[in-house]
């Protein structure tokens, strides 16, 4: 990745991966979605994306997905319960001297957002960002994950696709959430928050250097907000 060089720090079962940063500025902890491991052409564009903008970004694998590396089987994700245990344990193994936000692609970012609240309360955690978060399971928009996102009492942003199959702008419209929650939209994106470059004449790469822009700028508004308290 060039200049941004990646790292691996050892903590107990726990791999992270580490990227950008300077003293002080915000760290992003990131999980990854249910599929696909953390190390994705994907997840490697929104990390660039992220770290040139100021960021220090932090990747880690649940455990399920880092089994695979060691020639485990493909095993489904376990039940959420015990991936917000994993998650937690993930924040409490990270060093950072400045302010956390927390979330993640798909699944991570549903993790992140049911542990979120309680963890902001304590003062431990600054923002939430997830993207494409998944509302209802593919093909299935009458079964929603969105009741703990109506009570969410912390500042989140959700970056979500136009088209994306799990919860499109039509579909989301229609959803009780939270004024704390921040959606930004990527017309014609879809759950990778990729557009098709013949109807926006924007490739995969622009779009997701978008969806970096905009956690970006949002971060500065909260911070800006915080600083003229």
């Amino acid at each position: 990745m060039g200049a941004f060089s990646i790292h691996r720090a050892d903590m107990a079962s726990l791999h992270f991966l580490i990227d950008g940063g300077e003293p002080g500025c915000p760290t992003v902890l990131l999980a990854h979605g249910a599929c696909a491991p953390m190390d994705t052409p994907w997840m490697h564009s929104i990390i660039k994306g992220l770290a040139v903008r100021g960021f220090r970004v932090v990747r880690f694998e649940f455990a399920y997905m880092a089994a695979r590396r060691t020639g485990g089987t493909k095993r489904p994700p376990p039940k959420i319960e015990l991936l917000q245990a994993e998650f937690r344990a993930a924040i409490a193994s990270l060093s950072h001297d400045g302010p956390l936000i927390i979330g993640g692609k798909n699944m991570g970012g549903r993790v992140a957002s049911l542990i979120f609240d309680d963890l902001h309360a304590a003062g431990r955690i600054s923002g939430l960002l997830c993207l494409g978060y998944p509302f209802h399971p593919r093909g299935k928009p009458e079964t929603r994950r969105t009741e703990h996102l109506a009570d969410l009492r912390a500042p989140t942003l959700i970056c979500q696709g136009t088209r994306d199959p799990f919860g499109t702008r039509e579909e989301v419209s229609s959803y009780n959430l939270s004024d704390r929650i921040v959606l930004k939209w990527v017309e014609d994106g879809d759950h990778d928050l990729k557009t098709r470059k013949s109807v926006t004449r924007l490739g995969p790469e622009d779009s997701l250097m978008q969806v970096c822009a905009e956690t970006a700028a949002w971060w500065s508004t909260l911070e800006e907000r915080s600083t003229n308290r």
